[in-house]
């Protein structure tokens, strides 16, 4: 993200899950530590109340850390909330403005949305095409390198069950079972993820991930075009999670950067425009 704001006076982020902001935190830092003449950051978060990964309270207290935060290492910036439901977002919403770099963020967000499967109206799609309409400097997309969306129940609970073995093998290296943290990620997440991706259908189903060839389809066909990832980007990446451990692993595909457990992709990441 950061390689978009080269040459820009002002750039404007819109998040559709900002969760709880320490990516701008991190940020923040990064802009304030290149020196010279910043630009002017402008962020938009989405705080959608039916969002099962909404913060306590919202994003107003997030929102007033990030400020206190730049203000402290004078960086120009402000910060904005949509209350909105994620589907119902709509362009004059964003406040886009002339003069502004825009970059849209999807961080584990887009499988929340219903798609053709589940509705005609199909919002996962209609949401793209929304956003591509206003002309984006870059989309970032994090996405689950699974499909638990169209598959009948047996081999949807087969894929759920070789998917989540691996995340808490992953687990068993990075967080003893007895870390309070580990147990928050357990019982706040995981279990209500698998519980949902298992148990329900229908428009209760909620989780519905899909592999990276059908976002990178979707994607395609809301008129993007994938952004190739530098090549420092990737290094800095790649030493970052062998410090944790080598059985971690990062694979580059179709301009789509892999995260797995050992020969299981389980998130991928991709850049459009």
């Amino acid at each position: 993200m950061i390689e978009a704001f080269k040459g820009e006076k002002r750039v404007h982020i819109v998040d559709f899950d900002i969760n709880q902001g320490n990516q701008y935190i991190t940020l923040i830092q990064t802009l304030a530590n290149q020196g010279g003449k910043l630009p002017y950051l402008r962020l938009t978060g989405v705080d959608d109340p039916e969002s099962v990964q909404r913060p306590n309270g919202g994003l107003v207290m997030i929102g007033l850390r990030l400020e206190q935060l730049a203000e402290a290492l004078k960086v120009p910036f402000e910060f904005h909330t949509v209350a909105s439901t994620t589907s119902l977002v709509s362009p004059s919403m964003l406040d886009c403005r002339p003069g502004e770099a825009l970059i849209v963020n999807f961080a584990f967000q887009l499988h929340h949305m219903p798609d053709e499967s589940v509705s005609t109206v199909n919002e996962r799609d209609q949401l793209l095409r929304m956003v591509k309409s206003l002309n984006p400097k870059l989309v970032t997309v994090v996405e689950q390198d699974v499909n638990t969306n169209t598959t009948p129940f047996l081999p949807r609970f087969v894929e759920a069950y070789n998917y989540y073995s691996a995340v808490y093998e992953s687990l068993d290296v990075t967080l003893p079972r007895e870390s309070q943290d580990r147990i928050n990620v357990e019982r706040q997440c995981l279990a209500r993820d698998i519980v949902n991706v298992v148990a329900c259908e229908g428009k209760e189903r909620i989780e519905r991930y899909e592999v990276a060839g059908k976002w990178r389809a979707r994607m395609t066909m809301a008129g993007f075009m994938p952004r190739v990832m530098g090549p420092n980007v990737v290094d800095m990446i790649r030493k970052l999670i062998k410090e944790y451990c080598d059985r971690y692993t990062l694979k580059e595909e179709m301009s789509a950067l892999h995260f797995g457990w050992e020969d299981k992709s389980l998130i991928f990441a991709s850049a459009w425009r």
